[in-house]
């Protein structure tokens, strides 16, 4: 049976969690991921973890070496392609379709003083450029 598009699959926020420790540590072992992961999730076991990116993996979220021992496991996306496919899909559910009023959203709650003088930055740099 073949694995669903990694573009149709949404991962679950635990997916997501081990998915930034892939993109952190590029491809690697269950027993890797499981101790790149306590510093965050203390309560995460190693045959959790393991039964999760076998399931990632069936899902067509990872692929995996097989021909190495033990198994590596690694994101078929990019971290940026992944983020870019999911906020797509959350401006056209939560902000019908509009960049802008996601971009006000963040803007009103989410973005500290220096991380707006960034921001202004940026728009004045890409508007030089445009």
């Amino acid at each position: 049976m073949p694995h669903p598009s990694p573009s149709t699959t949404r991962p679950t926020a635990a997916e997501l969690d081990l998915l930034q420790v892939l993109w952190r540590l590029g491809p690697a072992d269950a027993k890797a991921v499981h101790e790149a992961l306590l510093p965050e999730r203390p309560d995460a076991t190693y045959a959790t973890v393991l039964r999760q990116l076998q399931v990632m993996h069936g899902k067509g979220l990872l692929t995996r070496d097989e021909s190495q021992r033990p198994q590596r496991y690694a994101p078929v996306q990019t971290q940026d392609k992944l983020q870019q496919s999911l906020v797509k899909d959350f401006i056209a559910k939560a902000f019908a379709g509009s960049g802008k009023a996601l971009v006000l959203a963040a803007l009103k709650s989410h973005v500290s003083a220096k991380e707006r003088a960034e921001i202004r930055q940026l728009l004045a740099k890409n508007g030089e450029q445009g």
